[in-house]
């Protein structure tokens, strides 16, 4: 998820409070003929997220963006999708934007909202079993929602997207959990004088009159919330990376000579990660410099996001800003490539990225890995008694979801991978990190999977040294380091 430069964790949404809780944006409704309600795949911090009862192989995605902010998106959501079980309705995550139709099949569809779903009745129930293909025409808002960040980003001179942990369906229908990925085309349309640039890679520019459209394509499967379309008066930077791997930026136009120094780091930080874990896992890379305030960068896959401001703020040292363009690099690895199989396994995204943060801020600007930790070790308890263990992280707090995003699951879960490899030893840890991005590359994985692992590739039993450092309400003692202790937080005093 995001990593803020202010501060470790993030701002975003909130908990959803009841299954039938009608939801604050206008989904056009039609009648269905029995009650709808919302349903999920049972992820305990968002268990309203996703849907059962089928996986979704593609989404066609097409937006409209007339050059005003302030206007929805004209869209076209295209779902192609395969049945696990028969069902008279599917269930799509959707909740900030009106709904003219849906077809299904081909046929006109009734559907109803419930929640933060649109539950669409195809005329003929689906067999298991079966591809579908569900075409919603829709609009996209870009105001913000009640009670939520995330969603389409306003910037400067146009748009981006910030769909972590649960804004995907915000901006698009979808099936809106990571555990289900699937292949995007996007397409956007814009008027002239305007950039549209999205994840993957560009397979064409239709240009009409007054107006272009871009079509982008992936080829890794990808989850919803890792999606990414930037639309603004940009200029898209190529360069080459190892293995020619294309690199491409897109900056505010206006910004892009002062950008440039920054920039040209990416290709020597892609070689330095490939070191570390092996080759660079999808088709393309850049950075997304957005001229807006979000309060964080996110790892949209093969384009991840950021602040302008972080990299034209003097009060930010080079090594910091560094450190984080490798944090969101890294996650392309860690989190996109392979993705969480619920959200309680944020910290295998958050500590990994954090680790290598940590790691390249050791070997290019000498700042010790082991100071690190021993800070974190100092500050682990509290963290644990405030935000949960890393591994079962405390449902988000009410009107702020992406309070998932804590100290526990950044240098909190950096602190347990550093406790494996002094467990472990240097050599099995590094098989380890290589191995599993290798395994799951493309999929979604747990922490059960992460342990088993680890496991095999060290050549002992984990399952205890992971239950106290991943579960525990306190910090167990750290291998090789019998003098680190808990720092007990200072009582507040009252005048």
């Amino acid at each position: 998820m995001p990593h803020t430069p202010r501060a470790q964790g993030r701002r975003r949404t909130g908990h959803l409070k009841a299954a039938f809780l009608a939801s604050a944006v206008s989904v056009c409704l039609l009648a269905a003929s029995a009650p709808v309600a919302p349903l999920g795949v049972g992820d305990r911090l968002f268990p309203y997220l996703g849907n059962p009862g089928y996986d979704v192989a593609s989404y066609d995605l097409s937006f409209t963006y007339s050059g005003a902010n302030d206007k929805p998106l004209q869209a076209v959501t295209t779902i192609d999708a395969f049945t696990t079980t028969e069902l008279e309705r599917i269930n799509l995550d959707f909740a900030h934007g009106k709904v003219a139709s849906v077809q299904v099949d081909g046929e006109a569809a009734s559907f109803a909202g419930a929640g933060e779903d649109l539950v669409v009745t195809p005329r003929r129930p689906l067999p298991t079993g079966s591809w579908t293909r569900i075409t919603v025409r829709h609009t996209s808002d870009t105001a913000p929602a009640q009670d939520r960040d995330g969603g389409w980003v306003r910037t400067s001179d146009g748009l981006a997207m910030a769909n972590q942990a649960d804004a995907a369906h915000l901006v698009f229908p979808c099936n809106d959990h990571p555990s289900d990925k699937a292949m995007f085309t996007i397409r956007v349309t814009a008027p002239d004088g305007y950039t549209a640039v999205a994840g993957g890679l560009p397979t064409g520019v239709d240009r009409g009159r007054g107006a272009t459209t871009w079509t982008y394509r992936t080829q890794h499967p990808m989850a919803t919330e890792l999606a990414q379309v930037s639309i603004g008066r940009s200029s898209v930077l190529h360069r080459e990376g190892p293995h020619a791997l294309p690199v491409r930026d897109v900056v505010p136009t206006k910004d892009r000579k002062a950008l440039e120094p920054w920039l040209k780091k990416t290709p020597d930080q892609l070689a330095w990660m490939e070191s570390k874990v092996g080759t660079y896992p999808f088709e393309t890379y850049g950075l997304l410099m957005a001229d807006a305030a979000t309060g964080f960068e996110l790892e949209t896959q093969t384009l991840s996001l950021f602040e302008k401001d972080l990299f034209t703020e003097p009060a930010y040292p080079a090594w910091y800003v560094e450190s984080i363009m490798v944090h969101e690099l890294s996650h392309q690895w860690f989190g996109d490539s392979v993705s969480p199989r619920t959200w309680s396994d944020l910290w295998l995204n958050e500590g990994h990225a954090t680790w290598y943060e940590a790691l390249y801020a050791e070997e290019k600007a000498d700042k010790p890995m082991r100071a690190r930790m021993k800070a974190a070790y100092g500050a682990s308890d509290r963290w644990r008694a405030s935000g949960g263990p890393p591994a079962a992280p405390k449902a988000p707090d009410p009107g702020n979801k992406i309070s998932i995003f804590r100290p526990n699951v950044y240098d909190g879960a950096a602190l347990v991978l550093y406790a494996l490899r002094q467990e472990i030893g240097h050599r099995s840890f590094e098989r380890l990190e290589r191995a599993w991005v290798s395994r799951h590359r493309d999929a979604a994985a747990s922490t059960a999977d992460f342990v088993a692992l680890a496991s095999t590739v060290s050549g002992r039993d984990l399952r205890g040294f992971f239950q106290a450092w991943l579960y525990g309400e306190r910090t167990p003692p750290m291998p090789g380091h019998p003098d680190w202790k808990p720092v007990a937080a200072k009582k507040r005093t009252h005048e």
